[in-house]
């Protein structure tokens, strides 16, 4: 680039995101399979506060957020003063990278993980480093061996995204003591209320002073549309990002719906229970079709296919009915489809036609 205003070293490698496609061309009344949303929405309680904050839009919100702090702490048994909100947790990840990481040193994930990491890490300078994974699961090991002296930051999706697989607490335990002691462990838990009697490595981040947790009201809250995230760690870490952190950057709306949502804690129990229910029968009934998966701990089923011309054709296949998954091939998954768990017409009718696929039958 010759021009003389420039922006910073690896803004110019980002590939732009591409989000989970939300229509078809022709057709009216798409399915979006495409962006692990939870499609029973959020809970009344969530809308009833939403539809209240109408009567302040002309008021600034908190700039503490010291409600919805109170309010996380409190369902989650943490302490508030820990907690740090964001624009979801996309901000949190980026304000992370941006205090701790910069040129010369490098932001380690795995090969399948989230591509808001390396994003994350090109956006402030740093160099990204993909681990390999051991059959699309996290493996400590060779995080472990791939961590050097310019090691700032690991990330871990857990469940993973796009994947769905997950390792238990003790791994990530020991990921986390085996780290160099200039770099942290940032455990993205943004499935985590997907996984019965999993805390998202809250504890972890409670007890140990290089783990920082990340959480988000976007997937089983079903706030996606509002943006809200959050994160607990050391409180000498959220001290460094809450300095960074825009003050007004969650509105009241935000910031109301989302106390709302989090103390409704048996809607999240009802959804919870339904994701499970249709996930096992989605992936039963992929892999008696001939579409093998992996055991998905998230809202999504990774489907593999045979190629990545199969996984194109089906999923154009399933356009031509007005079915929206998601292709992977960014995320080093070519030859696969992430499919949301749905609704239960929703999984039968995608399950159906990847059968017909499969079959070699037409719409």
């Amino acid at each position: 680039m010759t021009d003389p205003i420039r922006p910073q070293p690896g803004i110019l490698d980002i590939a732009l995101y591409q989000g989970g496609a939300s229509h078809v061309a022709g057709v009216s009344d798409a399915i979006k399979l495409s962006s692990n949303e939870n499609p029973h929405g959020p809970s009344d309680k969530a809308k009833e506060a939403f539809g209240r904050c109408m009567h302040k839009l002309h008021r600034y919100p908190s700039t503490d957020h010291a409600a919805l702090r109170q309010a996380i702490g409190e369902v989650h048994g943490l302490d508030p003063e820990r907690i740090i909100c964001g624009v979801g947790s996309d901000e949190i990840i980026r304000m992370i990278t941006n205090a701790y990481a910069g040129p010369k040193d490098e932001v380690l994930h795995t090969e399948h993980g989230f591509l808001m990491y390396a994003i994350a890490a090109k956006g402030a300078g740093a160099t990204p480093v993909a681990v390999p994974e051991r059959e699309r699961t996290i493996d400590v090991d060779a995080i472990l061996a791939a961590c050097t002296k310019k090691t700032k930051i690991v990330f871990i999706a857990n469940p993973n995204n796009p994947t769905g697989t997950m390792v238990g607490l003790a791994e990530l335990e020991r990921l986390a003591m085996g780290l160099p002691k200039q770099a942290m462990l940032v455990i993205d838990s943004a499935y985590a209320e997907y996984v019965d009697g999993y805390d998202g490595g809250a504890e972890l981040a409670e007890r140990l002073p290089n783990v920082v947790m990340t959480r988000t009201f976007s997937k089983i809250y079903g706030l996606g549309g509002l943006r809200i995230g959050w994160a607990y760690g050391p409180k000498a870490i959220i001290d460094v990002l809450s300095r960074i952190r825009d003050p007004f950057n969650l509105s009241t709306a935000q910031l109301e719906t989302a106390e709302a949502a989090v103390r409704d804690q048996d809607w999240i129990a009802h959804c919870r229970a339904e994701n499970a229910r249709l996930r096992h029968w989605l992936s039963e009934a992929l892999a008696e079709r001939g579409v093998p998966n992996d055991t998905s701990l998230a809202n999504f089923v990774l489907a593999r296919f045979g190629s990545e011309a199969e996984a194109e054709a089906c999923d154009d296949f399933l356009k031509k009915d007005g079915l929206i998954v998601r292709r992977v091939g960014s995320y080093g998954l070519p030859h696969c489809l992430r499919i949301t768990v749905g609704d239960e017409p929703s999984c039968r009718r995608v399950a159906h036609l990847i059968g017909v696929f499969k079959a070699g039958g037409t719409v």
